[in-house]
């Protein structure tokens, strides 16, 4: 039957991924689930699912999966907030999976079948995916339900190399601008029954803006056992990662100096270790069950000097420090602070998360055909529960020459933060897929999540808390094959994200807190719900003829999608300075728009050595995402606030940071058999400034942006490359927010944009090793 013949070809895919993801001869499986096994042929998924293996990832020549979901992938954007080549913030479809506190996070990152989203914040760490580990990744678009809490706008879910699906040894090297050098191995074995996978990588650069070094450690390994009945991994990782990302700078600094920075040092830290064991078995040849469990402790440090609210207060007190509302700044024995010039011109603030996870998830796979119709039933459960620390102080300081910072060593007892917070999610979900007639295969799913926040504060009692989320979420979608090379999809979904204890602890409108945190109090906020219909088609050919003996193999997709955000979280800006404000539910918020995307290969064999082989791709997004709700919000310093600070958002006004358009292509010849050359082109058309929800203001600009990669195959064992990013060294930014420049520049920055803007010109080369 053919769901028993997908069943088999998942099993070799979780083994290997064929060496050309886009040769459309070989058929494609994916997984429906977080444990990614219990897959089914793409063409009967309901969705436009993308796809990524092993080799896509080499060709492209990406440093880390952000960089290859920036580059590759349909209806994925990138704001560089931080300017640091492994903090990006990924959008896709208007969802964001950022590292950043702050941002409203609506995607979830699965490796392995465990949830990478962290415990607190929901914040993804693209440092912490090794991606030279990585066999394959698919993107799952949409409020899948099955895929748990977060997945508001789809869901990453990967999974490593194995000894056997990566059975070589690899060495990989490379070197070029700013500084930056990269050297990792790759090593795998396997007998048939047992084998190994083990890759070490070390990345470093300056970077490319004043301040801003990164260093990246990464070991990972992989033990498995096969048998004839099931499988068994167990994965070991453990990264000790140091990245410096010095943000937005004011607009008229950045017009007088590329590579100039605002304040700085903007330091995080990571340290990660982790434990997964995973396997499946075949009870008969009708069930099949498949679990894990995991160990994750993660240690996140961050040391920011910044600008300051505090200033000398009043006389006859002026010779104390006071906050911005004018009360007698207090250190954290409660004695008042002095003013004198180590405390009056910055502000240092630093914390440490710790965090302690662990959980088990299992489903069991049931084939059986009632009626004589193909089917198939998934049934799962999973538990998850981290144990939090979170401490965070802010040091008054002073500003240097160079706008760094120099500690006076008294730390301010309003911002001190000593929180312990308990998380823990349960879910339950099924999944249902037949096929009642030819060519139809339905689809039901639903996931039920159950989550609990304790907040136990240990600096006084204002963030003692404990709340509890739940939901059901539903989903329901079709394929129908209209022609052979020919599918209709359409799918309706849920899915909930309940409110993160950074959330629920910075939530008060009149005492807007710092990212990272000073957080201040704990007022309630509704989880946020998320509800997509999507619907399109898509086609292949494995051979068009183009004339002659020229043909080409195709993939063609043309979609529409829809999602409403209810109670939806945003952070709004609500302090003096760029990072400062609060969380709030706004209502709702929507998201729609059109994708199409057409990618292939050219076979022309009539040019003899010359020219045999292109590939290519290309992805449109139309992206319309506004909010549906009126609200008015703090932005003191949006030029166009009114006179009490306000900004009034009206039914209708675009989120910020998300552009309207967006389109990219990929363009790979081989111009003889040893030799690619390849180029990629992405254009992003204007954003609005985070503080302008009201559009109220001119939008960040649009922006075109090529990258240049070449190989050269020296000998099957050894490959050269050679990666230029920002060919034409085009000026842009990718993001914008507002701030208060002249507290640190002078009266002569009176702009108050800030801006993030794109790299330069890069150029990098290497070689490659393999046996």
């Amino acid at each position: 039957m053919k769901l028993r013949v997908s069943l088999l070809l998942l099993a070799a895919a979780s083994a290997a991924v064929a060496e050309e993801a886009i040769e459309l001869g070989t058929l494609e499986v994916v997984g429906t689930t977080p444990l990614g096994l219990g897959g089914v042929p793409l063409d009967d998924i309901p969705a436009n699912v993308q796809v990524a293996g092993a080799k896509d990832f080499e060709r492209a020549q990406s440093y880390s999966l952000a960089d290859y979901l920036r580059t590759q992938l349909g209806s994925v954007v990138v704001n560089d907030a931080q300017n640091n080549p492994f903090q990006p913030d990924i959008q896709y479809r208007g969802f964001t999976a950022s590292p950043l506190l702050g941002l409203p996070q609506g995607l979830t990152v699965y490796f392995n079948g465990v949830r990478f989203n962290e415990p607190f914040g929901d914040t993804v760490n693209w440092d912490l995916i090794p991606q030279g580990a990585i066999e394959r990744m698919e993107l799952h678009p949409g409020s899948d339900p099955v895929y748990g809490l977060n997945t508001l706008g789809g869901a990453i879910a990967i999974r490593s190399k194995t000894g056997f699906s990566f059975p070589h040894h690899q060495i990989k090297v490379y070197g070029g601008s700013w500084g930056r050098h990269s050297e990792s191995l790759s090593s795998g074995w396997n007998n048939g029954s047992v084998g190994y996978f083990l890759h070490l990588r070390h990345f470093e650069e300056d970077g490319w803006r004043d301040f801003s070094p990164t260093r990246v450690k990464q070991a990972f390994g992989v033990l498995s056992w096969r048998g004839q009945q099931g499988q068994l991994n167990l994965t070991l990782s453990g990264q000790d990662n140091d990245l410096t990302g010095n943000g937005a700078v004011p607009i008229q600094l950045y017009r007088q100096d590329r590579d100039a920075i605002f304040t700085h040092p903007d330091d995080t830290g990571t340290r990660l270790f982790f434990s997964n064991l995973d396997g499946s078995f075949w009870l008969n040849d009708k069930i099949q069950l498949t679990g894990n469990t995991y160990y994750r402790y993660n240690k996140i440090t961050t040391f920011n000097g910044d600008d300051t609210d505090f200033e000398e207060c009043e006389p006859p007190l002026d010779d104390l420090m006071c906050d911005e509302e004018g009360e007698i700044a207090e250190d954290v024995n409660g004695d008042p602070i002095e003013a004198t010039e180590a405390v009056e011109s910055a502000t240092d603030n630093f914390s440490r998360t710790r965090q302690k996870g662990y959980g088990v998830a299992f489903q069991t796979h049931f084939l059986y055909d009632p009626f004589d119709m193909d089917n198939r039933l998934i049934t799962g459960f999973s538990f998850d529960q981290a144990q939090i620390r979170f401490n965070f102080d802010t040091e008054l300081a002073r500003l240097t020459e160079d706008r760094g910072t120099v500690g006076s060593g008294i730390l301010v007892g309003e911002s001190r933060v000593r929180l312990d917070n308990e998380v823990t999610h349960y879910g339950a979900f099924f999944i249902e897929q037949f096929s009642p007639i030819e060519n139809l295969t339905l689809t039901a799913s639903g996931r039920f999540n159950s989550s609990h926040i304790r907040l136990n504060d240990n600096f006084g009692e204002e963030l003692n808390g404990k709340h509890h989320f739940s939901r059901f979420n539903p989903a329901g979608g079709l394929v129908y094959k209209l022609l052979p090379n020919l599918n209709l999809y359409g799918r309706y979904s849920e899915s909930n994200r309940a409110p993160t204890a950074v959330e629920l602890t910075c939530a008060d409108p009149d005492d807007p807190c710092r990212l990272p945190n000073a957080f201040l109090a704990d007022p309630p906020l509704k989880q946020v719900v998320a509800k997509t219909f999507e619907a399109g088609f898509r086609g292949r050919f494995d051979r068009l003829p183009l004339g002659g003996d020229v043909s080409t193999a195709l993939q063609w997709h043309a979609g529409y999608f829809h999602t409403m955000n209810h109670d939806d979280i945003l952070f709004i800006s609500a302090g003096n300075l760029t990072s400062e404000g609060y969380f709030d539910n706004v209502g709702k918020t929507r998201r729609q728009g059109l994708e199409a995307s057409l990618n292939g290969i050219i076979d022309n064999p009539m040019t003899g050595i010359w020219l045999q082989k292109l590939r290519y791709s290309f992805n449109y997004t139309y992206l319309d995402a506004t909010f549906r709700t009126p609200f008015t919000a703090p932005s003191p310093n949006n030029p166009s606030a009114d006179a009490a600070g306000n900004i009034h958002v009206e039914r209708g006004d675009r989120i910020p940071g998300l552009p309207e358009h967006s389109f990219k292509f990929n363009l790979d010849v081989d111009v003889i058999p040893q030799f690619t050359l390849g180029m990629t082109g992405i254009y992003s058309s204007d954003r609005y400034f985070r503080g302008d929800e009201a559009n109220l203001n001119k939008p960040v600009p649009g922006y075109w942006v090529f990258n240049l990669r070449a190989e050269y195959r020296v000998h099957e064992h050894v490959n050269l490359f050679l990666r230029v990013d920002n060919l034409f060294d085009k000026h842009y930014q990718t993001f914008g927010l507002y701030g208060q420049p002249d507290e640190v520049l002078g009266d002569a920055f009176d702009d108050p944009r800030f801006v993030g803007p794109g790299a330069p010109r890069g150029i990098w080369g290497g070689v490659r090793l393999q046996l």
